[in-house]
């Protein structure tokens, strides 16, 4: 992996993912925000009681392609952009769903999104860990 997709996944930012559709198998690409919180990434969203359907896609095949890009959009506060680099980047995702965790991961992602309603994010928020295979 070259120093600048290591230095990209180090700020968190928006990207794209592509996971494989667990009815279809037929691929499926979707914008999202990653977060670096002590050199581990994580995924997630704000909190809705409607499965996501890339988490249900990722819980029938943990397997996905996560996607650095160049294009600049607005980022919540204290999310870095991605920068100029672009890079398809095999991962695998690990859901979380023990609350102890959840709190803990969901802690850093509210104080960066300026957010007080930590107790819904845990019950209704998306997360998963990426481990990027080429690390």
């Amino acid at each position: 992996m070259d120093d600048r997709v290591r230095e990209a996944l180090s700020k968190g930012g928006i990207i794209d993912i592509t996971t494989t559709g667990r009815r279809s198998g037929l691929p499926h690409r979707v914008e999202i925000v990653f977060q670096n919180i002590d050199g581990r990434l994580y995924i997630s969203g704000l909190p809705r009681e409607q499965k996501r359907h890339w988490l249900a896609n990722l819980e029938a095949d943990p397997r996905f392609t996560f996607h650095l890009k160049r294009e600049a959009r607005y980022l919540p506060p204290g999310v870095a952009a991605p920068g100029d680099v672009e890079a398809d980047l095999p991962a695998v995702a690990r859901p979380i769903t023990d609350e102890r965790e959840r709190r803990s991961v969901l802690h850093h992602m509210a104080r960066a999104w300026s957010r007080d309603d930590i107790d819904e994010m845990v019950r209704h928020s998306p997360l998963i860990e990426v481990t990027i295979e080429d690390a």
